[in-house]
């Protein structure tokens, strides 16, 4: 989709005319003398040569410059007590072993997103596990030693152990340096468009859940929901900051392997203001890919659930997952800027229980049930034929 077209005339050079010059006329004298004399007037004097102008140089076209990044996202972090106890290592945890298998895919992107469905508000406050959710800061490091760049907070479960866990949260990102978006520590936070830039390409990251189970925030700063109204300014203005616009969206119903007509809707109303990447999650299952047209000609890439990565919810449909990824092409030719999405690929993952007492790890779908890959691949695929299904 072409982002920018700047005019510049060139500057033509066209050869002036060359003057010829006449020769001049000689006189000539003759005479009856035996001996002839010449005198200085009477010898030719050849007309003097003018060098030809050489013809302007022709202008270089420029060659044109092409750069990409990938971005890779995956689904749902929501770690369950079984989860958590199973990483625990003398007085911490450690989640090493839950995305070693798969970190060499996830440190291939050049940014890489995930969903931390759960608050990493520390065990100082207490783990907790279904309903009300707070995990160890451990998971966090785990995740930034596997690759991951930015993570999304805005989700039903951000509120469900208050404020002191958004805040520990927040506080340990900052920590380690890892960007987030969806939740808050105050307006002048939320204001803080995040941004990462990857090869001369920009990009914007925005975030949003359709609620928080009914538990009321006390800020609105403290988590972002899905109200088109509101996300609208914020969407218009991420268009302006970066090159591309990357939207997460907690929604849909659970355990549903299509999206429904809301989640259809409001998909479509995010590709008219111009966003290039909506990432899916929440129902817990995969749910598929898909080209969305926009209103202004653009094209939106939209993974409509990427389903849990890491959690403790038990049946093959919740453990299924994986890695969907999307390059992003910038060509910079003459007087024109060019931005395309290309190459859409999915990587599927399963979680499982490294043995039986041993701890959670993602693996890949061949590994973990390759009797589930031919028809993940298909279900995934069946809107985007073009899918590449890597394993």
């Amino acid at each position: 989709m072409t982002r920018k077209e700047v005019t510049r005339p060139l500057k033509q050079v066209i050869p002036y005319k060359q003057a010829m010059l006449t020769l001049p006329l000689l006189l000539l004298f003759g005479c009856a003398t035996a001996d002839v004399e010449t005198s200085p007037e009477q010898t030719e004097t050849p007309a003097p040569e003018t060098e030809a102008e050489a013809p302007a140089p022709v202008p270089e076209e420029p060659e044109p410059v092409v750069t990409t990044t990938s971005l890779y996202a995956i689904g749902d972090i929501l770690l369950h007590d079984s989860v958590y106890n199973a990483a625990k290592s003398g007085d911490g945890y450690d989640f090493t072993a839950a995305f070693e298998p798969i970190a060499p895919i996830l440190t291939e992107a050049d940014i890489a997103i995930a969903n931390q469905e759960s608050m990493i508000g520390g065990s100082g406050i207490g783990l907790s596990s279904y309903p009300a959710f707070n995990s160890p800061y451990e998971v966090g490091d785990a995740l930034q030693d596997a690759g991951v760049d930015l993570v999304t907070t805005a989700n039903n479960h951000t509120l469900d152990r208050g404020v002191t866990a958004i805040e520990n949260s927040i506080a340990h990102w900052n920590e380690i340096g890892m960007p987030y978006t969806g939740s808050f520590l105050s307006e002048a936070d939320k204001a803080e468009l995040r941004t990462l830039t990857e090869n001369d390409i920009s990009f914007a990251f925005l975030a949003y859940t359709y609620g928080t189970n009914g538990v009321v925030p006390k800020q609105p700063y403290h988590v972002n929901y899905i109200d088109l109204e509101a996300m609208t300014p914020e969407i218009e203005a991420a268009e302006q900051a970066a090159d591309i616009t990357v939207v997460s969206l907690h929604f849909g119903n659970e355990y549903e392997t299509l999206p429904n007509e809301a989640q259809q809707t409001l998909v479509q109303q995010l590709s008219d203001l111009g966003v290039d990447l909506i990432i899916g999650h929440h129902p817990h299952v995969l749910q598929p890919v898909a080209w969305v047209n926009g209103a202004e000609g653009n094209r939106t890439f939209v993974a409509y659930s990427l389903g849990n990565f890491l959690s403790g919810q038990q049946g093959d449909d919740r453990n299924t997952g994986g890695i969907v990824g999307i390059d992003v092409v910038k060509t910079v030719e003459d007087d024109k800027e060019t931005i395309e999405l290309a190459n859409p690929m999915f990587y599927p993952t399963f979680t499982r229980r490294s043995s039986v007492e041993g701890p959670f790890e993602v693996v890949p779908l061949q590994t973990g049930k390759p009797e589930l890959f031919e028809a993940t691949s298909q279900h995934m695929s069946q809107w985007m034929p073009e899918l590449e299904i890597v394993q």
